[in-house]
C-alpha cells in the first residue's frame, strides 16, 4: 500500500473519506468539503443507522463537486481529541473495510479539535491494518481485487506530513518487514539467508557482521554450537550497529533476538500438529531486526546494537541430544534435558557475547521461547521479566505508548535453586518442566546479563495472530518492534 501526503486536496480517486463526529458535524479538511458533506448528512438524517461513533464506516455515492466515485463516511466519535491510539484505529478500520478492493483513497478529514498530527497515525494504523503477504502467490484470490492501491492524505498544515516522513513511515517499514521475515518459509529463510536479507540496512547507514560457525568456535559459544549441529544449514550470529548519538562512542542500547529459522524440536521431536508454525521461532530474531530499521530510518539519536542468534534445530547423525553436557561462551556447563528448549542455549551465548563486547548500558532479548508463558498470560500479553527496576518501568512505559501489552514476571532464586544439575552447573530445565518453565528459563538467562540490566521478552503466542486485529491481519504481527523502538525514544536524549 503506498502512502503519500499532499497540501492540496488530491485528485482523482476512487474513494473520498471525511470524517463525522458522534454528534453527526462533518470534520473535513477544507470548507467546499465540509460544504459537501452538511448536504449529505441532512439527506441521511433519520435513514441510516450511522452515528459518528469511532470507527463506523458508512458509504454511498460521492456528491456532485467532489472527484471520487464514492464518499466514506468514519465515525470519529466525541469532540474530544482523539489520541494516537485513536487515530491508529481509524486506520485500521478504514484497511480492513477495503482490504480486496484495491481502490485508491483520499482522505480529507480533520477533528474539529485540530490535532492534524494524528492523520499520521491514521496512516500508520492503514499500514498495519492493510498488511498482505502476497510474494509466493502466483495466482490472485477469488473475489479479491487485491491491497488497497494507493492512500492520499490532505494535509494543508504539513504537520503529518513530517512526522510520517520523518517518524512512522520508518516504524511501520520495520513491522512489515519482520512480518515479511516471519512469513518466509524455512526453506527459503535459512540462518545464511536471513543475513542476507540485513544487507538492506547498509544503505542506511547500518554496519553488518555475521559469526560462522568457525566464528563461534573461536568465541566458545558451544551452546548454540551444539543446537546447530543437527542441521546441513550452517549457524550465524549476526550483528547490527546504528550509531546515531551524537557521540559516536556512547554507550549503546543492547537488543537480543532469538532467531530459530526452523525448530522440529530436535531428538525432543515436537507433535505433527502446528510443526508448520515453527518456521516463525524466529520471531524474535525479526523484531529486533524490525527495530533496527525503524531506528536507522528515523535517524534516532542513540547508538544501538542488535545481536541475532541464528539457527535451526533439526534431527540428524550429529543432533545434539538430552543427557549431553555443552560448555557456552561464559563458561559454564550447561546439562541438556530437552532438546526443544533450544531457545535458551542460543540465547545463553547470544547474551553473554554482548554484554562483553559491547558492555551495553542496557540488555533486552526477545524470544518465543516458552508454551508456559502463553499458559499463564495467554494470547494477550508478553511476558517480561528484569533484573533491572527501571528498566522494567520503561519497557512498560512503552507499553502503554504502542499497545503492545506486556506483564512483568518474577525472578526468583528458588528458581535458580530448581536449575542444579548433579554434573554440570546448569540444568537446561528444571526437573519437573511443566512447572514454571517460564521463569525457569528467564532465570538461567538472567546469569547470561553479566550483571547488566537486562529484561527477557517471552513473546510465544504473541508473534502470531489466529484472527483478524484491529491493526494487524490474522498472520505475522511483528510484535516487539515498536516496543523496542518506543524504549529507544526513552534514551535518546541521554548523554
Amino acid at each position: 500500500m503506498k502512502v503519500s501526503f499532499s497540501k492540496e486536496v488530491p485528485q482523482k480517486s476512487d474513494v473520498l473519506v471525511v470524517g463525522v463526529t458522534s454528534d453527526r458535524q462533518p470534520a473535513a479538511s477544507n470548507a467546499a468539503l465540509q460544504a459537501a458533506v452538511i448536504g449529505v448528512l441532512e439527506k441521511l438524517a433519520g435513514n441510516t443507522r450511522f452515528t459518528g461513533e469511532r470507527g463506523q464506516l458508512h458509504e454511498l455515492a460521492a456528491p456532485k463537486g467532489t472527484d471520487a466515485d464514492r464518499l466514506c463516511l468514519i465515525g470519529l466519535g466525541g469532540t474530544d481529541s482523539l489520541d494516537h491510539h485513536g487515530w491508529e484505529s481509524l486506520g485500521g478500520s478504514l484497511a480492513a473495510a477495503y482490504n480486496g478492493s484495491g481502490a485508491s483513497f483520499t482522505v480529507a478529514l480533520r477533528h474539529p479539535n485540530g490535532a492534524s498530527a494524528g492523520l499520521a497515525h491514521l496512516a500508520l494504523g492503514l499500514r498495519l491494518r492493510g498488511y498482505r503477504h502476497e510474494r509466493l502467490r502466483t495466482r490472485p484470490l477469488d473475489d479479491d481485487d487485491g491491497a488497497i492501491a494507493s492512500v492520499t492524505i490532505h494535509d494543508p498544515d504539513g504537520d503529518a506530513t513530517a512526522l510520517w516522513n520523518d517518524d512512522l513511515l520508518h516504524v511501520s517499514a520495520g513491522v512489515l518487514w519482520a512480518r515479511d521475515l516471519f512469513a518466509e518459509p524455512a526453506n527459503l529463510l535459512s540462518p545464511k539467508t536471513f543475513v542476507d536479507e540485513l544487507e538492506a540496512l547498509t544503505s542506511m547507514g547500518v554496519t553488518i557482521e555475521a559469526l560462522g560457525p568457525e566464528g563461534l568456535e573461536a568465541h566458545g559459544m558451544g551452546a548454540m554450537l551444539a543446537v546447530a549441529q543437527g542441521s546441513a544449514n550452517e549457524p550465524r550470529l549476526a550483528i547490527m550497529r546504528w550509531n546515531g548519538a551524537d557521540d559516536p562512542d556512547a554507550v549503546p542500547l543492547a537488543f537480543v533476538g532469538k532467531g530459530m529459522t526452523f525448530d522440529s524440536g530436535g531428538i525432543t521431536l515436537k507433535s505433527a500438529k502446528g510443526m508448520e508454525e515453527m518456521k516463525g521461532d524466529m520471531a524474535g530474531a525479526a523484531a529486533v531486526t524490525g527495530a533496527m530499521r525503524a531506528l536507522a530510518g528515523r535517524k534516532a539519536k542513540v547508538n544501538a546494537v542488535g545481536i541475532l542468534g541464528l539457527a535451526e534445530n533439526m534431527l540428524g547423525s550429529k543432533a545434539y541430544r538430552p543427557g549431553d553436557v555443552v560448555k557456552t561462551m561464559a563458561g559454564w556447563t550447561i546439562e541438556v534435558v530437552d532438546t526443544d528448549a533450544e531457545g535458551r542455549m542460543v540465547l545463553s551465548d547470544a547474551l553473554w557475547f554482548t554484554a562483553r563486547t559491547y558492555k551495553p548500558r542496557l540488555m533486552v532479548d526477545l524470544a518465543t521461547l516458552t508454551y508456559a508463558i502463553m499458559a499463564g498470560l495467554g494470547l494477550v500479553y508478553t511476558g517480561l521479566y528484569s533484573t533491572d527496576d527501571t528498566l522494567a518501568s520503561d519497557l512498560l512505559a512503552a507499553s502503554g505508548e504502542t499497545g503492545e501489552k506486556i506483564w512483568r514476571m518474577p525472578l526468583d532464586d528458588e528458581y535458580e535453586a530448581n536449575l542444579g544439575s548433579d554434573i554440570a552447573d546448569l540444568r537446561q530445565t528444571a526437573e519437573e518442566i511443566e512447572t514454571g518453565d517460564c521463569a525457569h528459563a528467564a532465570q538461567l538467562l538472567s546469569r547470561f546479563a553479566d550483571g547488566l540490566p537486562w529484561a527477557h521478552l517471552d513473546i510465544a503466542g504473541k508473534e502470531m495472530n489466529y484472527d483478524d486485529k484491529p491493526l494487524c491481519p490474522r498472520g505475522p504481527t511483528g510484535v516487539g518492534v515498536r516496543l523496542l523502538d518506543a524504549l529507544a525514544r526513552r534514551h535518546e536524549t541521554e548523554t
